[in-house]
This record gives structure tokens, sequence and C-alpha cells, in this order.
């Protein structure tokens, strides 16, 4: 019977024969025996096994084992007498399947700085931090799933590869065939890589009501920051009948849904974050899912900051697109809790948000949260023929190439919105973690694209 670490510990049972497969982590020998702490990868702790020193490969192998190489135990799980744990692993057998060289192998037992394991992105999954890393974002991506799925949303999956460029900032990597001429693209349009799977989305939330996509998505932006990426994920729903107000209460939900998910299902990894990377997390989190999201303006939020005695990198005043510096601000100093910024002023925002009747702004949302500023941005889509073609001329975007856009509103429109997560800034804030680049396996940015 194979038996996963994190199962066995969970039921505490004893007197059972269990197959361990994983990795050890460290060896100490005694008179008698040798201790082996052993993971598998599928929680933070690891098993204690004890090897007799009768056994018959003790002298050839056990006693030569270190961190890094791979085991198969059998044996017998026994309450532990020592401290800090209840189970330990009697051995029967152990068969050493893959071998580790103490001398080159670089994860040793010591902390390692995040820094020094992005050199090393093929090993870092191995240690604590980052490995706990992984399991939050696994379960933060069912619990998305399990939201929307649970609402009667649709997923869709759409395109990687696209002719539209949703935000229309030109910020997109070029997809070209080997051989490709630019008389004749391969697909008959100059391509690139997805920045958003929104305009896609919208397609389907005229046909079904209710999707969401969750996907990879990809920015040509040159920022080496610890916020950006080259390639990232994003969640995004898009509603039929829904309007401004309805996009945000289903976003707000969405996120308390998923965080109190991972405080019921991740207790353990959130305790390593709490304690090593952010202290507090856990009541940050908490506090996130007990109380409603602050809701201003962009108005109230321009004339908040700029009535400060406070010096930002970048001035505040009516018109400029919020920075990083001032949401951070408005959630970590003036709230102290999640911000839903709206109404924005339309000359900073793209062609398909809705204008709203001053004609100066649009019916958009973002949701701000501390540490990281913006997490979510949304709007209330134009329905309006006639306003969403004045939309794009304004703002550069040739109607003709999205005909197939506009046709959405000529063949039965309505009132809809959606919003994009970005899954990332998410899996950060949800750690801790203070780079964008230690929450995804192999990070993209300009110059680094490991494995």
């Amino acid at each position: 019977m194979n038996k996963r670490i994190g199962t066995l510990l969970k039921q505490k049972e004893t007197g059972i024969q269990v197959v361990i497969k994983g990795w050890v982590r460290t060896r100490r020998d005694t008179g008698s025996f040798s201790f082996l702490e052993i993971n598998d990868g599928s929680c933070l702790a690891n098993l204690q096994i004890i090897a007799d020193k009768n056994l018959p490969n003790y002298k050839d192998e056990i006693s030569k084992l270190s961190a890094g190489c791979s085991v198969i135990v059998k044996g017998c799980l026994q309450e532990s007498p020592a401290k800090g744990q209840q189970l330990e692993l009697q051995v029967d057998l152990l068969e050493v399947v893959g071998w580790a060289d103490p001398e080159t192998y670089p994860l040793q037992k010591k902390r390692h700085s995040l820094e020094f394991l992005r050199s090393i992105s093929h090993l870092r999954p191995r240690t604590n931090a980052l490995g706990a890393v992984t399991r939050v974002r696994s379960r933060l991506s069912y619990a998305v799933h399990s939201f929307f799925q649970e609402r009667d949303f649709s997923q869709i999956h759409t395109p990687i590869i696209t002719t539209s460029d949703c935000e229309g900032a030109g910020e997109m990597f070029q997809v070209r065939a080997s051989g490709e001429k630019d008389d004749k693209p391969f697909f008959g349009l100059q391509a690139g890589l997805t920045v958003s799977g929104q305009l896609q989305a919208e397609v389907y939330a005229a046909a079904l009501g209710r999707v969401y996509t969750f996907g990879p998505t990809f920015r040509a932006e040159n920022s080496n920051t610890s916020r950006h990426l080259a390639e990232f994920w994003m969640v995004e729903p898009e509603m039929a009948f829904c309007d401004l107000s309805c996009n945000m209460a289903v976003a707000e939900e969405l996120l308390k849904f998923v965080l109190r998910d991972i405080l019921s299902n991740c207790a353990e990894d959130l305790a390593l974050f709490d304690k090593f990377i952010e202290k507090d997390l856990l009541n940050k989190l908490q506090n996130v899912v007990e109380n409603d999201f602050v809701h201003i303006t962009y108005d109230q939020a321009v004339e908040q900051l700029s009535g400060l005695n406070e010096r930002f990198d970048f001035p505040v005043e009516w018109g400029i697109d919020l920075q990083s510096e001032h949401e951070r601000y408005l959630t970590e100093k003036l709230y102290q809790h999640p911000v839903i910024v709206t109404d924005y002023p339309a000359a900073i925002k793209p062609f398909y948000m809705r204008l709203s009747d001053d004609g100066k702004t649009v019916a958009a949302m973002d949701i701000l949260v501390p540490g990281i500023g913006e997490i979510v941005g949304g709007s209330q889509r134009e329905e309006r023929l006639d306003k969403l073609v004045s939309r794009m001329e304004e703002t550069g975007v040739d109607p003709h190439e999205y005909n197939w856009y506009l046709d959405l509103r000529r063949y039965g429109t309505m009132p809809h919105a959606g919003f994009g997560l970005g899954f990332e800034r998410l899996v950060q804030f949800a750690t801790g973690m203070k780079n964008i680049r230690d929450v995804i396996p192999f990070p993209r940015t300009p110059g680094l694209a490991p494995c």
C-alpha cells in the first residue's frame, strides 16, 4: 500500500505497513540506527525513518545516503517517542533509487536566499519555501475553478496566438513561422501571443451568459520589477447582463472564496510564510475574508492622495494612471484594507470600457490590495455600437480589424462586464512572497527564461 506523507500525518495511524517514495532531507547516525528525514512533496513536514544497522544494505547504501537521494521505503508506522513528531517509520526494506553527490548537490541543510534559488529554478521546488508556494498555488487554482463551476460559469479556452491586441498598447510578442514572409503571414494577418483572453471570452458570454478563461498571457514589456513577468496567468470571467456593480461583487466574492479555501486547506504552508516570509500574514488574509472591501472613485482617490504631505516619485494629479506607490498608500496606510477604485478617466483606459454619461470617465474598476497594489482590473464593456466605434477611432484602433467584435453589438447586444485577476499577484498576496518570480515555476522576464 503506497501512502503519501501528508496523508499519513493527518490520519495518525500506527501499526500499519506502508510504502513511502521520496527524497532524503537529512541523515544522522547513532550506535545502532540511522535516522533519515524523508519528504515526498505532499506536505511541508518530513517523516522520520529509522533504519537499523542490521539491514542488508546498511553499510553499502544506507550509511552513504545524503540530501537529495531518492528512496523507496517499506516499513511499519509507529508512535514516535521524540518531541515534535507523532509518527516514525521503522524500516523493513529501503531501496536507493537515485543518488545525489553530496559534493556538488547545491541544496544542503541550510537556508538559501531566494535570489540564489532563482539561479537553480530546476532544483528550487525541493526547498521548503518553494514547495509550499507550489502547493498553495495549486490549491488556489483548484479554488478558482471551484468558485466558477459552483456558480454555473462555463470554462472556455481562448487562443494563445491572436491577431487582436486587446489592450491596444502594442506590447505583444510577434509570432512568425520559420521562413515566413511579411507579405504572406502564416495566419493571414500579423499574429502575436495574447495579452488577454477577454475579447474572445466576450464572444462566448454573448452565447452562454457566464464564462471564464484561465490561462497564460504575455506582455512584451521591458519591466524588471518584483511585480512584472513577460509570461503570466490570468483568470478572466465575462458575464452577460452584468453591470459594473455586479462585476465588483463577483470579483470581491472570488477573492474571499479562494483565500478562505487556502486558510482551511493550506494551514501548514501558510504558517511557514507567516513565520519566515511576512509577519502577521494569517491575520491579513483573515481580515480580507471577513470584511467588506472599501469602495472609492478615482476622483476621491486623487483628492485624498494629492491632499497628503507625502512625497511620491510620481506626483498625483487628475488624469494620470495610479502608480504602485499610490495604490499601496491607499491600501496600506489610508485604509489598511483592500480598496476598489472605480470611474477612471477614459483617456487612460482601453477602448472597450463603457463610456460614462459625463463623457470623461469609464465604468472601470481596479481592486487594490496591501503589499501588491492592483490585483484585479475590470470594467463594464461598451455595449453600444456607435459609442464603441467612436472610442476605437479615438484610441487609434481600426474598427475594420475588429469587425467580428462589433458584430457582438450588432446582433443581440446586452450590458456585460468582466475582469482579469493576475494569478501570480494573487499567489504573492496569499503567501507574502515579495518577488513575483518566486511564485511561478519558471519565470520569464527580460533576459531570463530558465528551463
